[in-house]
């Protein structure tokens, strides 16, 4: 396409170059309005699209917390919407269901794939989450490795807990003393997790 306009030229002049250029390049102008609008409702059609897989995703998530059991909401919301941000949360749901069936294992099976996930906040809740279960059938070295270190001091107080939990119930309550106490230190007064946390402190003196 060519140049819209050379300046230095008179008024006039400018007047015809803009009417002889519009007339050499109406195709081009039509084209590109043309993919210009498509494009916009290209968007606004994949932006529907986005919207309606997110309702889906949340019509089959609310299905299976309000009824575990029901298999084929899990498997569809997993196989149609694996992207899903509810799918991830499925697995909460379901290693939760699977640990007051005692079913250990399979709570551990749904945690597992969280932990590496990118968004941190899942990943850190499956961790702990997953130390707890380790924590139930008494695989404490499992925990300990599981939780690993934390570089994020949003969950410093968590892990200090999470780790004197799992000193506690190694018999190493000098650790498990030390660990409540630094998680202690990170919490605000307001935090209902010091009266707690206060408490196994008790029981090690």
């Amino acid at each position: 396409m060519k140049n819209f306009i050379e300046v230095g030229k008179t008024e006039e002049e400018q007047a015809e170059q803009i009417k002889k250029w519009i007339k050499e390049n109406a195709p081009q102008i039509v084209i590109g309005i043309s993919l210009g609008l498509g494009g916009i409702w290209g968007f606004d059609y994949y932006k529907n699209q986005q919207h309606q897989q997110a309702i889906q995703a949340r019509g089959h998530y609310l299905s299976v917390t309000a009824n575990p059991n029901n298999i084929k909401a899990l498997n569809t919301l997993k196989e149609e919407h694996a992207e899903s941000a509810y799918t991830q949360q499925v697995n909460f749901v379901m290693a939760k269901q699977a640990m007051s069936k005692g079913n250990y294992q399979a709570a551990l099976d749904y945690l597992s794939p969280l932990v590496g996930n990118e968004n941190e906040f899942i990943a850190q809740n499956a961790k702990l989450r997953a130390v707890s279960v380790h924590l139930e059938i008494g695989n404490t070295d499992k925990a300990l490795k599981v939780l690993g270190d934390n570089s994020n001091k949003a969950f410093s107080a968590l892990y200090d807990n999470a780790k004197g939990d799992i000193y506690f119930a190694k018999n190493d309550f000098s650790a498990a003393k030390k660990h409540y106490q630094l998680a202690l230190a990170q919490l605000s007064d307001e935090s209902r997790m010091r009266s707690l946390i206060q408490i196994k402190l008790n029981d090690i003196n």
